[in-house]
Protein backbone atom coordinates (compact mmCIF):
# COMPACT_ATOMS: atom_id res chain seq x y z
CA UNK A 1 0.00 0.00 0.00
CA UNK A 2 1.59 3.49 -1.22
CA UNK A 3 1.30 6.40 1.47
CA UNK A 4 1.28 9.91 1.04
CA UNK A 5 2.24 11.83 4.05
CA UNK A 6 -0.53 14.46 5.58
CA UNK A 7 2.14 16.82 7.50
CA UNK A 8 0.80 19.44 9.64
CA UNK A 9 1.10 21.78 12.64
CA UNK A 10 -2.22 23.00 14.41
CA UNK A 11 -2.22 25.24 17.65
CA UNK A 12 -5.72 25.12 18.89
CA UNK A 13 -6.60 21.91 16.70
CA UNK A 14 -8.24 23.21 13.40
CA UNK A 15 -5.25 22.00 11.22
CA UNK A 16 -5.56 19.09 12.87
CA UNK A 17 -9.06 18.26 11.87
CA UNK A 18 -8.70 19.41 8.77
CA UNK A 19 -5.66 17.06 8.47
CA UNK A 20 -7.80 14.14 9.49
CA UNK A 21 -10.25 15.21 6.57
CA UNK A 22 -8.01 15.34 3.69
CA UNK A 23 -6.55 11.87 4.78
CA UNK A 24 -9.89 10.74 5.01
CA UNK A 25 -9.85 11.69 1.09
CA UNK A 26 -6.48 9.91 0.10
CA UNK A 27 -8.28 6.72 1.88
CA UNK A 28 -11.10 6.89 -0.41
CA UNK A 29 -8.68 6.29 -3.24
CA UNK A 30 -7.85 2.55 -3.96
CA UNK A 31 -4.19 1.02 -3.28
CA UNK A 32 -3.36 5.16 -1.13
CA UNK A 33 -3.43 5.27 2.45
CA UNK A 34 -2.56 8.67 4.47
CA UNK A 35 0.55 8.93 6.74
CA UNK A 36 -0.46 11.54 9.05
CA UNK A 37 2.29 13.48 11.26
CA UNK A 38 3.05 16.93 13.32
CA UNK A 39 6.14 18.70 14.13
CA UNK A 40 6.67 19.46 17.63
CA UNK A 41 6.44 23.46 18.74
CA UNK A 42 9.61 25.57 18.48
CA UNK A 43 11.30 26.08 21.62
CA UNK A 44 13.48 29.05 22.68
CA UNK A 45 15.26 27.14 25.03
CA UNK A 46 17.85 25.05 23.38
CA UNK A 47 18.10 22.08 25.93
CA UNK A 48 14.24 21.71 24.77
CA UNK A 49 13.33 18.06 23.59
CA UNK A 50 10.27 16.54 22.71
CA UNK A 51 9.42 12.90 22.53
CA UNK A 52 8.71 11.48 19.17
CA UNK A 53 4.95 10.70 19.80
CA UNK A 54 3.21 13.44 21.03
CA UNK A 55 0.67 13.06 24.46
CA UNK A 56 -1.92 13.44 22.11
CA UNK A 57 -2.40 13.41 18.11
CA UNK A 58 0.11 12.41 15.36
CA UNK A 59 3.97 11.24 16.00
CA UNK A 60 6.24 14.19 14.93
CA UNK A 61 7.78 13.90 11.74
CA UNK A 62 10.57 12.60 10.58
CA UNK A 63 12.79 13.09 7.09
CA UNK A 64 12.03 9.43 6.13
CA UNK A 65 8.38 10.32 6.36
CA UNK A 66 9.14 12.60 3.16
CA UNK A 67 11.39 10.12 1.69
CA UNK A 68 9.00 6.88 1.55
CA UNK A 69 5.76 8.76 0.60
CA UNK A 70 4.38 9.37 -2.89
CA UNK A 71 2.77 12.38 -1.94
CA UNK A 72 2.32 15.66 0.81
CA UNK A 73 -0.81 17.77 2.14
CA UNK A 74 0.93 20.69 4.12
CA UNK A 75 -0.98 22.10 6.63
CA UNK A 76 -0.48 25.30 8.93
CA UNK A 77 -2.30 28.04 10.17
CA UNK A 78 -1.66 31.44 9.76
CA UNK A 79 0.56 33.43 11.19
CA UNK A 80 0.64 36.98 9.95
CA UNK A 81 -0.11 35.34 5.97
CA UNK A 82 2.94 33.02 6.47
CA UNK A 83 3.06 29.26 7.72
CA UNK A 84 3.72 29.03 11.49
CA UNK A 85 7.52 28.92 12.72
CA UNK A 86 6.88 24.99 13.53
CA UNK A 87 6.68 23.79 10.19
CA UNK A 88 9.09 26.47 8.39
CA UNK A 89 11.01 25.10 11.03
CA UNK A 90 10.89 21.36 9.63
CA UNK A 91 11.26 22.54 6.57
CA UNK A 92 14.42 24.28 6.72
CA UNK A 93 15.61 21.09 7.96
CA UNK A 94 15.07 19.54 4.38
CA UNK A 95 18.65 20.57 2.48
CA UNK A 96 19.73 16.82 2.37
CA UNK A 97 16.82 15.85 0.64
CA UNK A 98 17.01 18.66 -1.38
CA UNK A 99 20.45 18.03 -2.48
CA UNK A 100 19.30 14.32 -3.73
CA UNK A 101 16.13 15.62 -5.09
CA UNK A 102 13.95 13.32 -2.98
CA UNK A 103 10.85 14.90 -3.37
CA UNK A 104 10.96 16.02 -7.06
CA UNK A 105 8.71 14.76 -8.94
CA UNK A 106 6.01 13.88 -6.28
CA UNK A 107 2.58 16.08 -5.85
CA UNK A 108 1.83 18.30 -2.90
CA UNK A 109 -0.84 19.90 -1.71
CA UNK A 110 -1.42 22.78 1.18
CA UNK A 111 -3.95 23.82 3.62
CA UNK A 112 -5.21 26.50 5.88
CA UNK A 113 -7.32 27.91 8.74
CA UNK A 114 -6.99 31.38 9.96
CA UNK A 115 -8.72 33.58 12.93
CA UNK A 116 -10.03 36.49 10.58
CA UNK A 117 -11.54 35.71 7.33
CA UNK A 118 -9.17 37.71 5.26
CA UNK A 119 -6.31 36.97 7.05
CA UNK A 120 -3.81 35.65 4.67
CA UNK A 121 -5.52 32.63 3.70
CA UNK A 122 -4.18 32.64 0.19
CA UNK A 123 -0.90 34.09 1.16
CA UNK A 124 -0.50 31.16 3.78
CA UNK A 125 -1.23 28.46 1.14
CA UNK A 126 1.43 30.19 -1.62
CA UNK A 127 4.20 30.43 1.36
CA UNK A 128 3.98 26.77 2.32
CA UNK A 129 4.24 26.19 -1.70
CA UNK A 130 7.05 27.72 -2.35
CA UNK A 131 9.78 24.97 -0.35
CA UNK A 132 7.78 22.48 -1.98
CA UNK A 133 8.67 24.36 -5.57
CA UNK A 134 11.91 24.66 -4.06
CA UNK A 135 11.96 20.46 -3.78
CA UNK A 136 10.55 20.05 -6.92
CA UNK A 137 7.14 19.06 -6.23
CA UNK A 138 4.35 19.17 -8.32
CA UNK A 139 1.88 21.19 -6.81
CA UNK A 140 -1.95 20.14 -6.60
CA UNK A 141 -4.77 22.37 -6.41
CA UNK A 142 -8.14 22.29 -5.80
CA UNK A 143 -10.47 23.16 -9.31
CA UNK A 144 -13.43 25.22 -10.00
CA UNK A 145 -15.16 21.77 -10.54
CA UNK A 146 -15.94 21.26 -7.15
CA UNK A 147 -19.19 22.89 -6.48
CA UNK A 148 -18.16 23.90 -2.81
CA UNK A 149 -15.56 26.15 -3.84
CA UNK A 150 -17.94 28.73 -5.48
CA UNK A 151 -20.53 27.96 -2.89
CA UNK A 152 -18.48 28.66 0.46
CA UNK A 153 -18.93 31.64 2.29
CA UNK A 154 -16.12 30.79 4.63
CA UNK A 155 -13.44 29.59 3.93
CA UNK A 156 -11.81 27.63 0.37
CA UNK A 157 -9.56 28.27 -2.33
CA UNK A 158 -8.30 27.30 -5.25
CA UNK A 159 -4.79 26.96 -3.74
CA UNK A 160 -5.90 24.19 -1.12
CA UNK A 161 -8.75 24.35 1.28
CA UNK A 162 -9.17 27.09 4.11
CA UNK A 163 -10.71 27.53 7.07
CA UNK A 164 -12.10 30.41 9.45
CA UNK A 165 -12.10 29.47 12.38
CA UNK A 166 -12.91 32.89 14.13
CA UNK A 167 -11.15 35.47 16.92
CA UNK A 168 -11.76 33.04 19.47
CA UNK A 169 -11.26 30.08 17.61
CA UNK A 170 -14.76 28.35 18.15
CA UNK A 171 -15.68 28.26 14.63
CA UNK A 172 -16.82 24.70 13.53
CA UNK A 173 -15.37 23.29 10.27
CA UNK A 174 -18.20 24.24 7.69
CA UNK A 175 -19.64 21.50 5.67
CA UNK A 176 -17.67 23.17 2.71
CA UNK A 177 -14.49 23.52 4.10
CA UNK A 178 -14.78 19.74 4.73
CA UNK A 179 -15.67 18.73 1.38
CA UNK A 180 -12.94 20.72 -0.28
CA UNK A 181 -10.57 19.08 2.35
CA UNK A 182 -11.77 15.73 1.62
CA UNK A 183 -11.95 16.77 -2.28
CA UNK A 184 -8.03 17.48 -1.84
CA UNK A 185 -7.06 14.51 -0.18
CA UNK A 186 -8.70 12.26 -2.87
CA UNK A 187 -7.77 14.30 -5.69
CA UNK A 188 -4.02 14.74 -4.21
CA UNK A 189 -4.29 10.87 -4.00
CA UNK A 190 -5.36 10.25 -7.90
CA UNK A 191 -2.60 12.56 -9.00
CA UNK A 192 -0.14 10.62 -6.54
CA UNK A 193 -1.25 7.26 -7.84
CA UNK A 194 -1.05 8.33 -11.45
CA UNK A 195 2.76 9.49 -11.20
CA UNK A 196 3.98 6.83 -8.52
CA UNK A 197 3.33 4.45 -11.68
Amino acid sequence: MREILVLYYSHHGAVRQMAQLVARGIEQVDGVMARVRTVPEVSSVCEAVESAVPDAGAPHAELRDLEECIGLALGSPTRFGNMAAPLKYFWDSTSGLWLKGTLAGKPAAVFTSTASLHGGQETTLISMMLPLMHHGMVIVGLPYSEPELLATASGGTPYGPSHHAGATDDLPISGHEKKLCIALGRRLAETARRLAR
